[in-house]
C-alpha cells in the first residue's frame, strides 16, 4: 500500500576502544558450546589464539555489572536461577566462544553468542537443587574469541537445604492477560523440628501478594504448608521476575527464596521489542518483520519517531486483524556508524501507542549483497 517513512538517529560511536588482536574465530551462530567437567570448561574450538603483546586480558570484564554471584540458602527442589546481564560496550562485535562451569550442580545458558555494539544478552545461571544438597561452590568460565581472546571466571556459591522442599519449585505465571488476577500454589515441606513455623512472607512487588496456610503437622517432625501466590489485576504490562522470601523461625537460616515470574500481556503488544538489523554495508537494504498482536482486530494507522532521517521504511497493512505483520526495511546510509532509534506504533483501537526499538550498524568493510 503506502510506504511510510520512518526516522532514525545516526550516531558514530566515539568511545575509546582498545587495540584488539586480529583473530580467526569460528563462524558464529547456533547454541553456545557448554562444557562442564571437574577441571573446568574445556575449549571447544581447536587452533591457536593470538593476543597482542601488552593487551589487557581483562577487557571483557567491563561488559559485566558484577563478577560473582551467591544464591544464598535455597530449598530442595526450588527454582534457583539468576540472570547476569552482559552488554557489549565496545565498538567492535563481540563473540562468545563457550561457557561452562566446574561443577554439574550449576548450569549456564546464554541465548545469544554474538553481540553487536551496545547490544545485550543475559547469562542464565541455575542451581540443580534436586540432585545436590549442602554447600556448593563452582566457577563459571565465559570465553570470548572476538574481538580478542579473554576468559572471565565468575565464582558461584549456593547452600541447598535438605530439610525444606518446594513443590513446584517456584511460582510460574506464564502469560497473563492484563487486568486478570491469577493464583499459583506451592507446597512447602519441612522435616525436622516438630514446632517449625513460617512466620512471615516478604515480596517487594506491590502487585504480588502471598499467604501461607498450615496443612499438616506430624509427630515425626514433618510439617506441610500451602503457599498461595497471587498476581493482582493492577499488575502493569511486561515481564516480571521477583523473589518472594519465606521467613521461618529457624535460628540459623530463617529465609527461603521463591522465584516468581511471568509476563503480563497488554491488549496490544509488538514482538520483537528490538528489531536487530545486524551489520550491513552502506546503501544496503535489510527487511525485518514486526509482529503486532491484540485481543481483538485492529488497524495500524502509523509509525512515528522523534527524528527524521528516512533511514527506515514500513509498509502498513490495510485490513483490520488481531495479528498484524509489518515489514520494516532498514536503508543503510552511506556514513558508517551505529544506528539506534525508538518508534511508536499508532493503533485505531488503542489510545496509547506501543513501542519498539531498532538497531543496526553500517560497516564499509561489509560486502554488499
Amino acid at each position: 500500500m503506502i510506504r511510510t517513512l520512518l526516522s532514525c538517529f545516526l550516531a558514530v560511536a566515539a568511545w575509546t576502544t582498545p587495540a584488539f588482536a586480529q583473530l580467526s574465530p569460528p563462524a558464529p551462530g547456533g547454541d553456545i558450546p557448554v562444557v562442564v567437567g571437574p577441571g573446568g570448561p574445556v575449549p571447544t574450538v581447536a587452533g591457536p589464539v593470538v593476543v597482542q603483546q601488552g593487551f589487557d586480558p581483562q577487557w571483557a570484564e567491563k561488559m559485566f555489572p558484577k563478577l560473582d554471584h551467591d544464591f544464598g540458602t535455597v530449598a530442595r527442589g526450588s527454582e534457583a536461577k539468576y540472570r547476569l546481564k552482559l552488554t557489549n560496550v565496545f565498538k567492535e562485535t563481540v563473540h562468545i566462544r563457550s561457557a561452562g562451569t566446574t561443577c554439574k550442580c550449576f548450569q549456564v545458558k546464554i541465548p545469544k553468542d554474538t553481540l553487536a555494539s551496545l547490544e545485550s544478552t543475559e547469562v542464565e545461571i541455575t542451581v540443580d537443587t534436586l540432585k545436590f544438597e549442602g554447600e556448593r561452590k563452582s566457577t563459571m568460565m565465559i570465553t570470548f574469541d572476538r574481538p580478542a581472546y579473554a576468559e572471565i571466571p565468575i565464582p558461584l556459591h549456593a547452600y541447598i537445604r535438605k530439610d525444606v522442599g518446594l513443590t513446584p519449585g517456584g511460582a510460574q505465571f506464564g502469560n497473563v492477560p492484563k487486568g486478570q488476577p491469577v493464583d499459583r500454589k506451592i507446597q512447602v515441606n519441612h522435616v525436622g523440628r516438630p514446632d517449625w513455623k513460617i512466620t512471615e512472607l516478604i515480596c517487594k512487588n506491590d502487585h504480588i501478594e502471598a499467604k501461607a496456610t498450615e496443612l499438616a503437622r506430624q509427630p515425626n517432625g514433618s510439617t506441610t504448608y500451602e503457599l498461595v501466590v497471587s498476581l493482582k489485576p493492577s499488575a502493569p504490562a511486561g515481564e516480571f521476575r521477583e523473589q518472594l522470601t519465606i521467613v521461618t523461625d529457624d535460628a540459623g537460616g530463617p529465609q527461603i527464596p521463591v522465584v516468581v515470574e511471568g509476563r503480563v500481556e497488554p491488549d496490544f503488544y509488538a514482538t520483537p521489542e528490538l528489531l536487530d538489523f545486524g551489520v550491513v554495508a552502506p546503501g544496503a537494504e535489510v527487511t525485518r518483520n514486526l509482529v503486532i498482536r491484540g485481543r481483538r482486530a485492529f488497524k495500524v494507522t502509523g509509525i512515528e519517531s522523534e527524528m527524521t532521517a528516512g533511514t527506515f521504511e514500513a509498509r502498513l497493512p490495510k485490513e483490520g486483524k488481531a495479528t498484524q505483520i509489518v515489514p520494516i526495511t532498514f536503508v543503510a546510509p552511506m556514513t558508517p556508524g551505529v544506528i539506534t532509534d525508538e518508534f511508536s506504533v499508532l493503533l485505531d483501537q488503542s489510545p496509547e501507542p506501543i513501542r519498539f526499538k531498532a538497531f543496526g550498524k553500517v560497516d564499509p568493510n561489509k560486502p554488499r549483497r
